[in-house]
């Protein structure tokens, strides 16, 4: 049996609202590997959200297949399937009927405005925890009464945490604020055998003339701030550089739709960029996490170029089977390089007067990583998120590092990736689902000892709507 597991009549119940945990999207991912890695610790009842959930208004129960997969002989997982998140009156009847221990949000803090509305309803009785994927500079004080509204606050990152304690200020006194990445399962997400059949297959499939000597792989959606052109365009001043021979040698796959709505026309742009023919490839069919496995396998390098940033899972998987990583230094990506402080080996932290690396302070950083600083500076906005940094990085800057990895030995990248898994699986880090699950336990169990509920509503915040910028010392 699990370490720490306590029997099903004894633990805490704890409502998850966010993807259903059945689906294929980041969100989920991470939602899903939180309760399979926590289940022996506590019963989990799901709103399980989507678009037009086909499944609403229904209830399952899928204790018996966590239980295959886990181990854990007396899980309890129930989900109830909804469009979108939920609504009041689905929370309070929940509240009521399974009666939970605690609320735990996750995603981005504007899908559950409608929860925060009765938040000092729902805590007169339970807390509210949220763990926080998405957060970059300047910090967003349009965020604060979101973050007050709860009494625990996990951040994916370490500018994350560094950001929900830079925006609640002194309302941060007495909440339970945690560092917890993102962790995925590594024994799914692994090195391979050179040998493996199903590796040779899929190999034999995307190059079937010729294996070729390089391969460079993408794996993000097709969105604006992935900032694919500028990758393609990165993948083209790399190539410049090679002789037709060499060339022939290197190849470029990326595993995202060709267009989309909310990113662009990619081949049109290798057509322009490529008039006399290309190395590229796509691959778009979807694909299991084993499938997705030996693609990593097969690349010498993982490239990420985007211009912001939560964390960044493909970048986590790649770090899992032993791959190099080129990564944009924005957001959770700087976590996945480890840079340490100079003259010492202290993987660095963030505070108000340091919050970010993405301008290379420090420049020392694991083997595995090849670091592309942003060069370019713009701030974007939408009606929920007003203001956010945009880390563009220079597309010759991603091709030299390109290059430096492609002029290694396919020894020396093997060496390179598998320090990275190393340390990527290691306590140091903790990228596996076990240790996110482990980082889970400890917050929510801190969060049910320091609890006290409310003894009375608060209709009106005490905030100060002149103090929408929060000062920090923030140097570009």
């Amino acid at each position: 049996m699990k370490e720490g597991y306590i029997k099903k009549e004894d633990r805490k119940k704890i409502l998850l609202i966010t993807d259903d945990i059945r689906v294929h999207s980041g969100v989920a991912q991470v939602a899903r590997e939180t309760v399979l890695n926590t289940c022996h610790r506590y019963n989990w009842v799901q709103i399980a959200g989507a678009i037009q959930h086909p499944e609403a208004g229904k209830k399952f129960d899928i204790s018996e297949d966590t239980n295959k997969k886990t181990g854990v002989e007396d899980s309890s997982v129930i989900l109830y399937p909804s469009d979108g998140y939920g609504n009041e009156d689905m929370v309070r009847a929940l509240i009521k009927e399974e009666k939970p221990d605690a609320i735990f949000l996750v995603t981005d803090p504007r899908y559950f405005i409608w929860l925060f509305k009765i938040e000092n309803e729902i805590r007169r009785k339970i807390p509210i925890a949220y763990l926080n994927i998405w957060d970059d500079y300047p910090a967003p004080a349009y965020n604060k009464e979101y973050y007050e509204s709860c009494d625990a606050l996990f951040g994916i990152s370490k500018q994350t945490v560094n950001i929900n304690k830079l925006v609640l200020g002194d309302k941060a006194e007495g909440k339970v604020i945690k560092y917890v990445p993102h962790g995925l399962d590594n024994t799914i997400f692994k090195p391979l055998n050179k040998e493996d059949k199903l590796l040779n297959e899929m190999k034999k499939q995307l190059f079937p003339n010729k294996t070729p000597k390089f391969t460079l792989f993408f794996n993000s959606r097709n969105i604006r701030r992935k900032q694919i052109p500028d990758t393609i365009l990165a993948w083209k001043y790399f190539i410049d550089t090679l002789s037709k021979e060499e060339q022939d040698e290197c190849s470029f796959v990326l595993h995202t739709q060709p267009v989309d709505e909310n990113g662009t026309d990619l081949p049109a742009i290798i057509d322009y960029l490529f008039p006399e023919g290309h190395n590229i490839r796509f691959s778009t069919d979807k694909l299991s996490s084993e499938q997705m496995n030996v693609l990593y396998n097969i690349a010498d390098a993982q490239i990420q170029l985007t211009s912001n940033e939560g964390w960044g899972l493909s970048l986590t998987e790649a770090l899992l089977t032993g791959t190099p990583i080129i990564a944009n230094t924005t957001g959770g990506m700087q976590d996945q390089m480890r840079f340490e402080y100079n003259d010492s080996n202290k993987w660095i932290e963030f505070d108000e007067n340091f919050p970010s690396n993405n301008r290379g302070t420090y420049k020392k950083h694991g083997e595995w990583a090849f670091p592309v600083y942003p060069t370019n500076l713009s701030i974007q906005g939408s009606p929920t998120t007003p203001y956010i940094w945009d880390d563009r990085c220079n597309a010759e800057d991603a091709a030299k590092q390109i290059g430096e990895l492609y002029k290694m030995t396919s020894e020396e990248r093997e060496r390179v990736g598998l320090e990275g898994m190393k340390w990527a699986t290691g306590k140091e880090a903790g990228f596996t689902s076990k240790i996110m699950g482990e980082r889970v336990i400890e917050g929510m169990d801190e969060l049910f000892e320091t609890f006290t509920p409310r003894g009375n509503y608060e209709f009106l915040k005490d905030t100060d709507f002149g103090k929408r910028v929060l000062k920090h010392k923030l140097i570009y």
